[in-house]
């Protein structure tokens, strides 16, 4: 199973299911060990277990990512595992406040900042610290999402937040450039995602509907986006920090 993430270390958040799921099979698949984290320990554990079985190095770690400690454990015990870190996707997050702006309350304002922005500060606090301490140099990516860089009518809060996950990713990225701790945010479009599918209403099996909201008018498959992360992931992308990728179809071209 050697590749391009051979013996590389790889923490992905949000990783039991949708993009998370791709990327932490890619990263076994081209050789590295990946440590999913998730709030729900059935599917995370049926996700690392099915790694597992096909001869990769997985763990999971039940997470909650918008608690400080929990953030803490998982990275510490991402290090008594597999003894370093190489790298990260952070991906977790989810929409809690739609609607327009007016109508959203205080509670569900902030509790969208913390699913989707707070818990990428915790994930980098801990996570560059162990990079730097263990393996040296990496690269982390952050899933910011099209609402990173552009407005979503009926989703203020989420494209708020993701908006100040590129601007904290262009931050650490500048920070850590000169250590080799590459920072990159992800945009990504209209993928076929559990998330994707309960925001459009559909079945969670099944054709969505076309064309997608795109110029492509398709929407992407996880493995498409986890392909891209592998890429990003790599030493092949040693050039790259501070960016905002779009991996969108066109959608904000």
């Amino acid at each position: 199973m050697a590749g391009r993430l051979s013996s590389k270390v790889v923490i992905v958040t949000g990783g039991s299911t949708g993009i998370g799921r791709a990327v932490a099979g890619r990263v076994v698949a081209e050789g590295g060990a990946v440590v999913i984290a998730g709030r729900r320990p059935e599917p995370g554990e049926r996700a690392a277990a099915g790694l597992r079985a096909s001869g990769g190095r997985a763990k999971f770690v039940a997470t909650d990512v918008t608690v400080e400690h929990e953030v803490e454990r998982l990275v510490q015990e991402t290090l008594t595992e597999f003894g370093q870190l190489d790298g990260a996707l952070n991906n977790a997050g989810g929409v809690n406040a739609t609607g327009p702006v007016p109508g959203v309350d205080a509670e569900t304002w902030h509790a969208e900042l913390e699913q989707n922005l707070t818990s990428v500060f915790y994930c980098l606090k801990h996570q560059i610290p162990a990079i730097i301490g263990t393996a040296g140099a990496g690269s982390i990516i952050n899933n910011a999402s099209i609402g990173g860089v552009r407005g979503i009518p009926g989703l203020g809060p989420y494209a708020a937040a993701k908006h100040g996950v590129v601007g904290l990713t262009r931050s650490a990225a500048l920070e850590g450039a000169a250590r080799g701790v590459r920072v990159n945010a992800l945009v990504t479009g209209n993928v076929d995602t559990p998330l994707y599918r309960q925001l459009l209403g559909v079945p969670p099996d099944g054709e969505l509907p076309r064309p997608a909201p795109n110029p492509t008018g398709r929407v992407a498959t996880a493995a498409e986006i986890a392909a891209y992360v592998a890429y990003l992931l790599s030493d092949e992308a040693a050039f790259i920090t501070g960016a905002a990728l779009a991996i969108d179809g066109g959608a904000t071209a």
